[in-house]
């Protein structure tokens, strides 16, 4: 329960959370075109399958801005550094991220498994 408080009550840690979101951002809009649009694009898809806090989301992104600043410093355009597939990037990218499919699977599991017991 205190991680619930620590995540959604603990209203220091939102306001931080918001000025450091402010400054990554910040970096977001100093990218080339083609890099603020893609990072946009994956961002808004990558929100739909956050669940929790969504801090986690955020590292991701954070960790995605410093890729494409690398990217884009080595004169590479966005979809090199993402590759064709952006949506399998973005499938990799929150392979590790709290989601909801996540959450949605382990319910699944965890409710058969309550049911009928384990087979193991």
């Amino acid at each position: 329960m205190s991680s619930f408080f620590d995540n959604y009550l603990n209203f220091k840690k939102i306001a931080a959370e918001k000025r450091e979101y402010r400054r990554q951002m910040a970096r977001v809009d100093a990218l080339p075109e083609d890099y603020r649009y893609v990072f946009k694009k994956i961002q808004s898809h990558t929100w739909m399958f956050a669940s929790g806090s969504g801090y986690d989301m955020m590292r991701i992104h954070y960790g995605l801005i410093d890729l494409f600043e690398e990217g884009a410093a080595n004169g590479k355009r966005a979809i090199e550094v993402t590759g064709e597939d952006v949506a399998a990037f973005c499938d990799a990218l929150i392979s590790e991220a709290q989601t909801y499919a996540g959450d949605w699977r382990q319910t699944l599991n965890r409710d058969i498994h309550k049911k009928f017991g384990s087979r193991k």
